[in-house]
């Protein structure tokens, strides 16, 4: 499976990607549990907040390849979103990234304070693997959502998400080579497209080779995702994409270590190679093969 041409037309997809991401924005706030009022104020900022959800989308994406209906993972995708909004909020922190701006307005500690930012991270996680727990009708069976909370756990956990941020911190101010910035990158972005793409695969029960496949075509997604995301900053359109760069000119990005045509060279290309995993599924994956090519675009 080659990638399209750049004129390819993204209507279709873009109308399947709007679908889904009203779909998941429709059903998050009827799958959270109410406690704290502090903390359930700070959990809605951050979830509830205009977003694409990329990751959420991708994982009902793989389950339409695999015909699965809707109804039986949303809440799943919706697990995700959860996990994804938990380490955004937790990312942003004073003694993390100390980011002012998310999703296009302040971010959770300067509008709710750090600590409510903290509880609203933990009860995002909680609930995210509480709800693959419990199950929900017409969803997977126990066995399944068991195999569906361990790939989410193994892609925040500290041999995904949490071993990417450390090394991104320890790297703050210091030249780092490429193999130490695909390792941030792989584990702080990668691993939870990683995770998204195989939840779709095992609500279906997928067989092994099938999930390698998309677990290898959301890999290179990831990073293709992550380097348009650096392109997009030193474009000048952050503010556009509600983002704060101020701590991110600190790190060594692909942009700054490739510069920006080699850094979208390699964009492409990690789009070539997200579409060639994709080649056992045939025609039937033309949606997600289009993805990857409209994530690159979004750099353009």
């Amino acid at each position: 499976m080659s990638v399209p041409a750049a004129t390819t037309d993204f209507a279709a997809l873009e109308a399947a990607l709007e679908e889904k991401r009203t779909a998941v924005e429709a059903a998050l706030p009827s799958l959270l549990r109410r406690g704290a009022p502090e903390v359930d104020a700070a959990v809605d900022y951050s979830l509830l907040a205009p977003a694409k959800r990329v990751r959420p989308v991708l994982t009902l994406m793989v389950a339409d390849l695999f015909r699965v209906e809707a109804r039986m993972i949303l809440p799943a995708a919706c697990a995700v979103e959860m996990a994804h909004t938990a380490s955004l909020i937790l990312d942003d922190l004073p003694c993390m990234d100390d980011a002012r701006l998310r999703r296009g307005r302040e971010s959770c500690h300067r509008v709710h304070g750090e600590a409510n930012a903290i509880l609203a991270a933990f009860a995002l996680l909680n609930r995210a693997f509480e709800l693959l727990a419990d199950g929900w009708p017409g969803g997977p069976d126990a066995t399944l959502r068991t195999a569906l909370g361990r790939e989410l756990a193994g892609a925040v956990g500290t041999g995904g998400m949490i071993s990417g941020q450390a090394r991104d911190l320890s790297a703050t101010d210091r030249d780092i080579d490429f193999a130490t910035l695909e390792f941030i990158h792989s584990r702080k972005t990668g691993a939870l497209f990683v995770a998204s793409a195989a939840m779709g695969a095992l609500a279906a029960a997928a067989s092994a080779s099938d999930t390698a496949a998309v677990k290898a075509y959301a890999k290179n997604l990831g990073l293709a995702f992550q380097i348009v995301d650096d392109l997009i900053d030193v474009g000048g359109r952050a503010a556009e994409a509600g983002k704060d760069v101020q701590q991110d000119l600190k790190k060594t990005t692909f942009v700054s270590f490739s510069g920006a045509s080699g850094a979208a060279q390699l964009a492409r290309e990690l789009a070539q190679a997200s579409q060639e995993a994709l080649r056992p599924f045939g025609a039937r994956a033309r949606a997600l093969g289009e993805l990857a090519l409209y994530v690159v675009t979004r750099g353009r």
